[in-house]
């Protein structure tokens, strides 16, 4: 089955969410020297966004001719997957700060959500279900965001829009993800509703409890 290129066979991808107290998040920023910045800089953001809002629509993914029930990628899934990982920042402040974050997050329950998955990135599979216009609305960057408690508060109705599916809506999206996880990855024991349900939990848990809240895409 093809797979993305330049993604390693045996990397696993992680998309990982936690509650954090403000003051944690405080200690956070000091430990890592770093003032996050919510959209790292893309050369070709605009033109990849107006190309994947386009494409939105249709599916980038065939049913595979190998094995029953999976699927395999078209050119435009590996771009669309080239390009959010290219938005991601990996320079190595950012990454002490996901780590001092990281260190701060519940060791379980609702204010910690992770999705992990074999040589897929289970934000990405998340994106491509929502579609760019859904995505956009989520917290911070493509799956990367740092949030105060007031932040948090005010990020929720969006979050909620984007991700409270039903019906035909979630039906697709799932499948979808499906598509992803075994078009790019190697997960086809992906929880695909635990995707789309983990991240509001978190948000709706750290609202309650007036947290904070960091999401951070990884691989490893």
């Amino acid at each position: 089955m093809d797979k993305a290129p330049g993604v390693n066979l045996s990397m696993m991808g992680m998309w990982v969410m936690g509650a954090v107290a403000d003051e944690q998040i405080h200690d956070a920023l000091c430990a890592a020297a770093q003032t996050p910045s919510p959209t790292p800089a893309h050369a070709n953001a605009s033109r990849e966004l107006a190309w994947w809002r386009d494409e939105a629509q249709g599916s980038l993914f065939r049913p595979s001719t190998a094995v029953a029930g999976e699927w395999q990628a078209g050119d435009d899934a590996f771009r669309l997957s080239d390009f959010l990982d290219t938005c991601r920042d990996d320079s190595d402040q950012v990454e002490a700060l996901r780590d001092a974050l990281m260190d701060h997050f519940p060791t379980e329950g609702e204010g910690l959500f992770i999705a992990t998955a074999r040589k897929a990135s289970p934000f990405s599979a998340l994106a491509y279900a929502l579609g760019p216009d859904a995505v956009i609305r989520l917290p911070g960057w493509l799956g990367d965001f740092l949030l105060k408690s007031d932040e948090v508060r005010a990020a929720l109705p969006a979050a909620e829009e984007a991700l409270a599916l039903d019906g035909a809506r979630r039906r697709q999206a799932v499948e979808r993800i499906h598509a992803w996880m075994t078009g790019l990855g190697d997960a086809p024991d992906h929880d695909a509703d635990g995707l789309l349900d983990g991240p509001l939990r978190v948000l709706r848990h750290a609202a309650r409890t007036g947290q904070g809240a960091a999401g951070h895409v990884r691989w490893y």
